[in-house]
């Protein structure tokens, strides 16, 4: 398995496998769309994405945003998706994306990382814990769902 960090000329290879991570979470599929979005997120830089290759097959990604944390004066990164394709699962590459996500944060400088997920997915919790991530029992999420 190799990780590259992703450029527009891999959209072809994210596409599918983030378009199933959409439907994981109840997105219609919509492979164009997905195609779309993430082009325009990379030649923008409006995210950094890690793609995992295994014999040049995409199976897994995970895409950053940055943030930036006012307290400290400093950066930091929301990871914001993370998908490994079904076949490549409990082999590790979920672990390499979050290693590689964060020593890019430490590359880059930045506070940290943070996450959301949804409170059922127990398998990306227990992958999350196991990376050393602790889950915020100080604060509380507020959302504002504009239409």
């Amino acid at each position: 398995m190799n990780i590259i960090r992703a450029t527009t000329e891999h959209t072809d290879l994210i596409s599918p496998l983030f378009d199933l991570y959409r439907q994981f979470y109840k997105a219609e599929a919509n492979l164009e769309a997905s195609r779309q979005f993430i082009f325009d997120r990379l030649s923008n830089n409006e995210s950094v994405i890690f793609l995992a290759l295994d014999n040049d097959k995409a199976i897994g990604f995970v895409q950053l945003y940055p943030l930036f944390a006012s307290v400290a004066l400093k950066s930091l990164w929301l990871l914001n998706d993370l998908y490994v394709d079904e076949s490549a699962r409990k082999l590790g590459v979920g672990e390499e994306l979050m290693h590689t996500a964060e020593n890019f944060a430490k590359e880059t400088n930045a506070r940290g990382l943070f996450l959301r997920t949804a409170t059922d997915n127990f398998p990306a919790q227990k992958l999350y814990e196991k990376c050393g991530w602790v889950r915020d029992e100080q604060f509380y999420r507020y959302d504002l769902i504009l239409k």
